[in-house]
């Protein structure tokens, strides 16, 4: 039985669906304004692994994210790149697609630019104002008011008791310290530049006469254009609203989201649907670098780009930038996702070397089918595999506990190794071996079957290495030093071992 660690509660649950088996799943995408960090990709690396963990248990998973394509940060940025905001936001959503296709992270079912939901949010913002939990102030924006929803703060754990009455925040990002009423539709300053929409919206009954953009009068239900753009929290709550309806399974994001923008999504949908908006909120930890929090000032933020520049510069040994992609995915997983984690440049090299381990493994399975002779499948064969797929499945109920999978895993990647060695397993023992392989994989996404798919060596390579093999004979060492440099300048390297010589392409 799934259970999970619920941020609302404080406890692990027994997780169990609204409806059925089918699970809607929400995470909370990126704002496009720039290169998504590490300290993001780590985060989808962790809504990865749960969604792939519930489909792998059977559940019937839809997921959704929202991109963020219009916010403080978005406008601010694009303005000072000298681009109209869709461009630079439709510049910015493409490279984070490939950055997570890159560390193998599933896209979600739907991924929903929030500029398109502008007529899902403008509903909800009206249906909050009719109800009173919404308000039109003297700046033109409407805000949530806090103090009329009773179950503010839960999420949170926040203290509301010495809350200042009527206090408000305009950002979209603040702290606990600054918890107000929060902006749903900000009134069009002249910092928004082209960036807004002029939408209807109704007002109540008590406002002042002096409102800005109010006709003079007011008047119960009084309908006001309002030019400007949305809050950046009432976005997530539109986008699940169209795509799951008022109740989601689970939501996902990384701790910095629970507030406010998780306890205002709360607010927000729950005012307008009066249901329970979602039963599990899952959040993961941060991403430290070197034992200290990410930042530009200390030189340690880091983007997927800019890794990807170390290892080109030489300053990562990497084989190959799938290699890369795979060993930081691996640093990713290697802890408990409602934990913190370190991040570093000689951790990043052990999972590089692990993951070459990891590839040498599935060579030296495929090559083993090709030996094997018998057929036959040993009882204790059959019961080591029935048993690593049992702890396997026993370490994803458990909180999604990924550090246990990946220890069923090198479990299973010594027997292999040690199996191979003596020579003791069967062609349908390989084959049930390639099957297991596969299957775990369906998680943990660090392994590349394709590597079982490479193109043949060249005639010409092969000659070489013969050439090579015979120079060694003959203890011509230079010459064989020759040959072994021209297959290394063709793209492969040589690999000497107690079986003999082969080449790779690198």
């Amino acid at each position: 039985m799934l259970k999970v660690y619920n941020t609302k509660t404080r406890t692990k649950e027994e997780f169990t669906p609204l409806s059925s088996r089918q699970v809607k799943v929400y995470y909370c995408g990126p704002t496009v304004y720039n290169y998504a960090h590490i300290g993001n990709l780590r985060s989808f690396v962790f809504e990865d692994i749960v969604v792939k963990s519930l489909k792998f248990l059977g559940y019937d998973v839809h997921t959704t994210m929202n991109i963020t394509d219009v916010d403080d940060k978005t406008i601010r940025d694009s303005q000072k790149a000298g681009e109209d905001l869709r461009s630079f936001t439709r510049k910015y959503t493409k490279i984070f697609l490939e950055d997570i296709e890159k560390l193998g992270i599933e896209k979600a079912d739907n991924v929903v630019p929030v500029t398109t939901l502008i007529p899902e949010m403008v509903r909800m913002i009206n249906t909050m104002l009719r109800r009173g939990y919404a308000y039109l102030s003297d700046d033109g924006s409407v805000y949530y008011d806090i103090s009329a929803f009773k179950k503010y703060g839960q999420l949170a754990h926040l203290d509301m008791s010495g809350m200042k009455a009527g206090a408000r925040v305009n950002n979209d990002e603040y702290d606990k310290e600054s918890a107000s009423d929060f902006a749903l539709w900000k009134a069009w300053t002249s910092e928004d530049g082209d960036n807004f929409w002029e939408e209807e919206f109704e007002v109540p009954n008590n406002l002042p006469l002096d409102v800005k953009g109010v006709p003079e009068g007011g008047g119960i239900g009084q309908k006001v254009i309002i030019k400007g753009r949305p809050g950046w929290h009432i976005e997530c709550s539109a986008c699940n609203m169209k795509y799951f309806g008022p109740q989601i399974d689970i939501h996902m994001g990384g701790c910095d989201l629970i507030f406010p923008h998780h306890q205002n999504e709360i607010a927000q949908t729950e005012a307008c649907t009066k249901k329970e908006f979602c039963q599990y909120w899952l959040h993961s930890g941060h991403l430290m670098v070197d034992g200290k929090k990410m930042s530009k000032s200390l030189g340690n933020f880091y983007t997927l780009e800019d890794i990807e520049k170390f290892a080109d510069e030489g300053k990562i040994e990497v084989k190959n930038r799938d290699v890369l992609y795979r060993a930081i995915r691996l640093s990713f997983i290697n802890g408990k996702y409602k934990d913190s984690i370190d991040f570093s440049f000689d951790k990043l090299g052990a999972s590089i070397q692990t993951i070459g381990g990891i590839d040498e493994m599935l060579k030296v399975v495929e090559r083993e089918k090709e030996k094997a002779k018998s057929s036959e499948v040993s009882i204790e064969f059959r019961e080591y595999m029935q048993e690593i797929i049992n702890r396997y499945i026993e370490t994803l109920e458990d909180d999604f506990n990924i550090p246990e999978a990946l220890a069923v895993f090198f479990w299973l990647q010594k027997f292999i190794n040690t199996g191979v060695r003596e020579g003791s397993f069967s062609s349908e023992e390989i084959a049930s071996l390639v099957d297991m392989l596969q299957t775990l994989n369906e998680v943990l996404g660090i392994m590349n079957f394709a590597l079982w798919e490479e193109d043949e060596v060249p005639q010409e390579i092969q000659q070489k290495l013969e050439q090579r093999k015979q120079a060694k004979e003959n203890k011509d060492f230079d010459m064989a030093d020759r040959l072994r440099q021209e297959i290394e300048d063709a793209g492969y390297t040589v690999i000497d071992d107690r079986s003999g010589s082969r080449v790779e392409k690198v």
